[in-house]
């Protein structure tokens, strides 16, 4: 699975011990003032539909090779000569999916979003169904899986595309 451009990291060469990130990631959480981190979509005019974003996001945060397994998703926006939308949340602040999980599954995220613990999930869809930007999908067996803007897929991107931004909070 090469890749020909040299700034874009291929799958296998770019996997990062989960743990290592997961510390460097959560650590922004620690401080009483920190930036929030959001991943937004300001050039989708020149998004190719290869989804690259989507199979990054599958494979290295969530573990799994698949469309069904992404927090983003690229759409046709009514044929390939009218472009592409990128489908991701949009940290909602108050998050509606949170607010009608059942379980505590989909908890608030300050400054947006939304936390997700996945031990928790009774896979009743409830948070999908709450979405309103339909940014919550379910795999086959009812598991949610929504963008969680950790921003790994920016780089997959060979057009620039996505990018992660920082907001106070």
């Amino acid at each position: 699975m090469g890749n020909h451009h040299s700034n874009t990291p291929s799958l296998e060469c770019s996997i990062i011990a989960p743990l290592q990130y997961s510390k460097v990631f959560y650590s922004t959480f620690a401080h009483k003032n920190y930036h929030m981190k959001h991943l937004t979509t300001p050039h989708m005019e020149r998004c190719i539909g290869c989804h690259s974003c989507s199979l990054a996001c599958a494979r290295l945060v969530h573990k799994n090779l698949s469309w069904d397994t992404a927090g983003i998703r690229i759409l046709t926006s009514g044929g390939l000569s009218t472009g592409f939308e990128a489908k991701s949340c949009l940290a909602c602040s108050p998050a509606p999916c949170s607010a009608v999980c059942p379980t505590g599954a989909f908890s608030q995220r300050k400054g947006g979003g939304v936390v997700v613990k996945k031990t928790l999930c009774i896979h009743c869809g409830a948070c999908a169904g709450a979405c309103p930007v339909d940014a919550i999908y379910l795999n086959p067996a009812g598991e949610p899986f929504v963008c969680i803007h950790c921003g790994r897929c920016v780089a997959f991107c060979p057009h620039a595309c996505l990018e992660l931004s920082e907001r106070a909070v």
